[in-house]
């Protein structure tokens, strides 16, 4: 029900300007048994070099959500959309029909994000970006949602919209503080903690580790440590 994925067994790129480690097969790294999960399909924890970052490149049939941990990230993209998104908060993009992208660290320390791909719920569309500053103060203790295809979710926490049926969910949790997530029958919930060390069920995940988790149960989450975790939960 829990599938631990340590962090030294994550593909690894290392080209210089970029250091990434891949929770599922992409690019050079193909493992047949970490395709994806449900409808998450990339999930890659990339350390980008000052001055540096990715220039214009296409997408489509894709909801890219972008987690960023430390430092920043500058958007801009074929729609004329330009934006900076800080530590703590997140920016997505719906490729739908096709766009292309760049993503820039402008500051002047190393930007730590977690990019993560989630299959749409249909193919097409008009693409559309958007980002969101969520205060870590909001979520203590809890799980806040921060992107979601869900109506409700969007009208009652404010979250950003994509197109599948997915929640991006954060939290922060002090030392010995616990929070349930209940996985749906059917659904796939993969979580890594962007920063401490924490028990799902009495199994440990340190820090930047994935665990898949299964769907038809309730999970506990402790942290062992003051720590901020990322969860999806998709088809």
């Amino acid at each position: 029900m829990i599938d631990k994925r340590p962090f030294d067994t994550l593909g690894h790129a290392d080209h210089g300007w970029l250091n990434a480690r891949h929770h599922f097969s992409f690019a050079d790294y193909h493992d047949p048994a970490r395709m994806g999960w449900g409808a998450i399909r990339v999930w890659n924890d990339d350390e980008i070099a000052p001055n540096s970052g990715f220039p214009p490149h296409p997408h489509r049939d894709m909801e890219i959500v972008t987690y960023v941990r430390q430092g920043a990230i500058t958007h801009q993209d074929s729609m004329g959309n330009q934006g900076r998104t800080g530590a703590g908060d997140v920016q997505v993009m719906s490729a739908g029909t096709g766009v292309r992208h760049a993503e820039y660290n402008l500051e002047p320390e190393t930007t730590r994000i977690f990019q993560i791909w989630i299959q749409p719920k249909r193919l097409g569309g008009q693409p559309s970006w958007g980002a969101k500053p969520f205060p870590k103060d909001d979520r203590s203790g809890r799980f806040v949602t921060l992107a979601s295809g869900f109506e409700s979710d969007l009208a009652n926490e404010g979250a950003l919209p994509i197109r599948a049926d997915a929640r991006v969910l954060g939290a922060t949790l002090k030392a010995g503080e616990s929070l349930e997530h209940q996985v749906g029958t059917g659904r796939h919930a993969y979580l890594v903690p962007a920063t401490g060390r924490i028990e799902i069920d009495g199994e440990t995940v340190d820090v930047r580790d994935g665990a898949a988790l299964s769907g038809g149960r309730t999970f506990t989450i402790t942290a062992l440590e003051d720590s901020e975790i990322v969860l999806v939960d998709a088809e």
